[in-house]
């Protein structure tokens, strides 16, 4: 089966370079485009928002799903029909990944950061295949980078570790790469998680 939900974790802000947004926006573009699933944190505000906001003008459907104690902070999106309120940030996470068959990291900080590493470490685990894709605009991902080499090269982590991501350069790249993505049958069961 082809990829059909894509999980995005990206900023509650815009950050500090128009490509960030210019990015979001491309993505959800271009993941509407191509019927396939958005499924993000929910809210209406810095590149979360952005990339919503383009999967929906493009006839695209969207998942959002955030936790009850965000719903104000994050301003939850009202124009996704399909919203979710969790009741903790860690259900919200194991929510977004059951939903997805792939995960997509755009520009952001530090629950970015949260949700890659999770994801990450979820996959060495094996508790799921699933793709995942840091896309390095304009290098934004570079120091993040740097410390999974910094835990391999100072023996925290295997190099395989290194496997469990691909470091793309931009939306037209993941994009290629989503397409041509099969999911896997490997336990994808949230329950374990």
């Amino acid at each position: 089966m082809s990829v059909v939900a894509v999980a995005v974790f990206c900023g509650s802000r815009f950050g500090g370079r128009p490509a960030f947004q210019e990015a979001a926006r491309d993505l959800g573009q271009q993941l509407g485009e191509a019927g396939m699933r958005l499924v993000y944190g929910g809210g209406d505000v810095g590149l979360m928002g952005a990339v919503a906001d383009a999967t929906l003008a493009a006839g695209g459907a969207v998942s959002g799903v955030i936790p009850s104690f965000l719903e104000a902070r994050e301003v939850m999106h009202q124009g996704v029909s399909d919203l979710t309120v969790t009741d903790s940030m860690h259900s919200r996470k194991q929510l977004m990944f059951a939903r997805a068959d792939a995960f997509v990291v755009l520009p952001g900080g530090l629950g970015t950061f949260d949700e890659t590493m999770e994801i990450l470490t979820w996959r060495q685990l094996k508790l799921h295949d699933k793709p995942i894709f840091i896309v390095n605009v304009a290098g934004w991902a570079d120091p993040m980078l740097g410390m999974l080499r910094a835990a391999v090269e100072n023996g925290f982590a295997e190099a395989s570790a290194l496997d469990l991501f691909a470091v793309v350069p931009d939306v037209a790249t993941t994009m290629v790469h989503l397409k041509a993505v099969v999911r896997s049958p490997v336990v994808d069961d949230a329950s374990r998680l």
